[in-house]
């Protein structure tokens, strides 16, 4: 048996050496052909194989796939004659002359040009092509069109030349038809549809890109959801998915988001711990913005912990981590939080780099971070900083990396993806006031690429004409201080209240800055001229004797505080304003003016909004002039609900002729609530309407129907906050009144107002 295996084994390796010798040849010399634009020498130098040397098959297989894969050749062979000579035949690729594009009328060759790799004087490939059609389909895609075919052809020229063309069918809009919550059970579908970015198609929404899918868009919905639910208690909330699915004629998605939202939770203990030996937690306790007893609030969380790594910054502590902990208690729905003060690790910020803005300039993100380069890395920092630059609204993704460096360094990456930050709106309606209008206007939030606001609005109607053009720089001389300026136009008929027509032409600078994030003050100079003209001939003595052109030079400023949870559509939180103008900087002009606005808005079961609201003004003459019609206080119409424009105060015995006044008081409660259409953006609402208003200074009583008594109306009405704006249709009851008052039970009217 020994004996037989010997045999064997000799035998195989016999035959093994056989094998290798009759794979090795000799290669004599190398000679290439085919060749019309490559040097021999390229080709010889992706070859592994020398002169004079001995050579196999898995060198030669190697060589053949290197020269395939620098992308010069269509096809390649290699043959080894008898007197050792390596032949290599080539066929080459062609040279693109040209690259076009057919079919593109949504996205221009120049974004298409930037996407592919092909470029005239590159060589052609099918693989690069395939690479490049892949890559345009994914332009397409980010637009919300997944119906798009790409086919590439190419047109032969001479000298292996060809122009290659990508022919483009770009297809419909992929719009998302339906969008489905499940596992919501304390908010409804229209709640949480609010909620999100992303829209179901309705025919209102043609101006805008909402309804169309976008995969970026979908996963900010995702974190909107999020934000949503930790805000109102549910601190275990998450979304277990966000499927779309394609529709099989690629036109529309069905998007679903599968939602957790878990248990709502009450604050119980609240406390500061440190780990810090210096820090007395003690000290720290009122920096916490949530109190025992509220709903459990991730974002009042995160202020707290800007707060407290603020403050302790100011104290010399800049390397520190601020931890919430939270320990839940799922049987009585309590949670209690600890805010653990920690020592932090000793990195600095090296470098913030910024990329993704071809639009924007850079120091426009970069004076929204709260952290410098060079200054001690803090998280908290960083998270205010990204909210800053997403709250800008110029980009629909803002992505913030951290990466470490050497020596306790690291640099920030921002990433953001523009958007368009352009608005063109149209408007045509009705209102019982001013009769048929047309409303106009272009913003844009982001001129320059440098973060100014320009805006032209032109509205005309039946009775009125207005013309604005304003202009704001959000850091002016590279500081937090707003500037910017208006410029106006408005004329106003008169004739059914007060027989005469009104126009006020004139300018206004101004400039503005935030003490914190939520109180402001802004200054302002205004210099206009106001007329008075075609008087009717029966017109009260009082409106006779101002009719002509007046100028009004002023200065003055308002101060806000603004805890409202949103600008447009607010639910929670309260308004405070008050403000002050001086007439006399020169002009006709000489009066003391004062104004004073309150809100407060609270919410109920999360469908019931109800709001109180106050507003007082006062304004007076001095150095012997009186305050004239076109700065005195009207009340009704919008203000005032239930009576007429200009329906309540002073008014002419004789003419019935609108007076107005210096002093007013406007304030009451509505209750907003859903009435089934919240999808479209209409909502149903009931109100009480309370108004006083005083006479003016230079009337004397026994010409005038007066009395300074309130005027109360009750009525409902619903609010739509349609495309165009909003649009609010009332109707209004008088309960208290005189005799003399003008009322007006229906009204519909345009516009935005608190």
């Amino acid at each position: 048996m020994m004996k037989e295996l010997k045999i064997g084994t000799m035998a195989a390796a016999l035959m093994i050496a056989f094998e290798a010798k009759a794979a090795t040849v000799y290669v004599r010399d190398i000679e290439v052909e085919g060749l019309q634009r490559v040097e021999p020498e390229t080709v010889i130098s992706y070859v592994d194989v020398k002169k004079n040397a001995l050579t196999d098959d898995s060198k030669l297989d190697a060589s053949l796939k290197q020269l395939y894969s620098t992308g010069l050749f269509n096809d390649v062979s290699m043959n080894v004659t008898q007197d050792g000579l390596l032949v290599i035949k080539v066929v080459e690729n062609p040279i693109i002359n040209k690259v076009l594009f057919d079919g593109n009328d949504k996205v221009d060759d120049d974004m298409l040009k930037g996407e592919v790799r092909l470029a005239p004087r590159s060589t052609y490939s099918r693989s690069k092509v395939q690479e490049d059609v892949q890559r345009i389909l994914d332009v397409y895609k980010r637009t919300g069109r997944y119906a798009v075919v790409v086919e590439p052809q190419i047109i032969e020229r001479d000298q292996n030349r060809v122009d290659l063309i990508f022919k483009i069918d770009e297809g419909p809009l992929a719009a998302i038809d339906k969008i489905n919550f499940m596992g919501n059970t304390h908010y409804s579908h229209d709640d949480l549809q609010e909620v999100i970015m992303s829209k179901e198609t309705r025919w209102y929404r043609i101006f805008s890109s909402s309804e169309n899918y976008d995969s970026e868009k979908t996963n900010y919905d995702k974190e909107l959801l999020r934000r949503f639910y930790l805000k109102r208690g549910y601190a275990d909330f998450r979304v277990v998915s966000a499927i779309a699915e394609l529709s099989p004629d690629k036109k529309s998605f069905v998007l679903t988001f599968v939602l957790e939202e878990g248990k709502r939770y009450k604050v119980r203990n609240l406390e500061v711990i440190s780990d810090i030996k210096e820090v007395n937690p003690e000290e720290f306790k009122e920096y916490i913005e949530l109190k025992s007893g509220d709903w459990y609030n991730n974002e009042k969380i995160e202020k707290t912990v800007t707060a407290l790594t603020d403050e302790l910054g100011k104290k010399g502590f800049a390397f520190v981590d601020v931890e919430p902990e939270l320990k839940k208690d799922t049987a009585t729905g309590d949670i209690d939080i600890t805010f653990h003060i920690r020592e932090g690790e000793r990195i600095f910020v090296d470098r913030i780099n910024i990329s993704g803005n071809s639009r924007t300039h850079d120091k426009v993100i970069r004076r929204e971070f709260r952290i410098d380069e060079g200054d001690a890395f803090n998280v908290s920092k960083i998270k205010d900083s990204r909210r800053n630059v997403e709250n800008l609204d110029y980009f629909s993704k803002v992505d913030i990396q951290t990466v470490p460096k050497d020596d306790n360094k690291a640099d920030i990456d921002v990433v953001v993806e523009e958007k368009s930050t352009g608005y063109f709106n149209v408007g045509v309606g009705y209102s019982t006031v001013n009769g048929a209008l047309v409303r106009a206007g272009v913003t844009e939030n982001n001129f320059r690429g440098v973060g100014q606001r320009l805006g032209v609005d032109v509205g005309v109607s039946e009775r009125t004409q207005e013309y604005n053009l304003s202009f704001t720089e959000p850091y002016f001389m590279n500081r937090r201080l707003r500037a910017g300026f208006d410029i106006f136009r408005n004329e106003q008929d008169y004739q059914d209240e007060s027989s005469y027509d009104s126009s006020t032409t004139g300018g206004r600078l101004r400039t503005g800055w935030n003490y914190t994030d939520d109180l402001s003050q802004q200054l302002r100079y205004t210099l206009r001229e106001d007329e008075i003209s075609n008087v009717d001939s029966d017109a009260s003595k009082y409106i006779k004797e101002e009719e002509g052109t007046y100028s009004d030079s002023s200065i003055g400023q308002t101060i806000v505080y603004n805890k409202l949870d949103s600008a447009i559509n607010p639910r929670e939180g309260y308004y405070l304003s008050f403000g002050n103008d001086v007439a006399g900087l020169g002009g006709d002009e000489k009066y003391l003016k004062f104004d004073a606005k309150a809100y407060q808005y609270y919410t109920f079961s999360d469908y019931y909004t109800f709001k109180l609201f106050a507003n007082a003004g006062y304004i007076t003459g001095y150095g012997g002039e009186d305050v004239r019609l076109s700065n005195r206080y009207y009340l009704g119409g919008s203000t005032l609900r239930g009576f007429d424009i200009a329906g309540i105060g002073a008014r002419d015995k004789y003419t019935g002729d609108a007076l107005g006044g210096n002093w007013m008081v406007y304030t009451g409660g509505e209750f907003m609530f859903p009435i089934g259409l919240d999808e479209l953006g209409i909502r149903g609402r009931t109100f009480v309407d309370m108004g006083m208003l005083g006479k003016p200074d230079n009337i004397n009583t026994a010409d005038v129907d007066y009395s300074s008594s309130p005027r109360v109306s009750a009525g409902f009405g619903f609010q739509w906050l349609s495309p165009m704006g909003q649009i609010d249709i009332d109707f209004g009851f008088p309960i208290v009144k005189e005799d003399y008052d003008e009322t007006q039970v229906f009204r519909l009217n345009f516009g935005t107002r608190l």
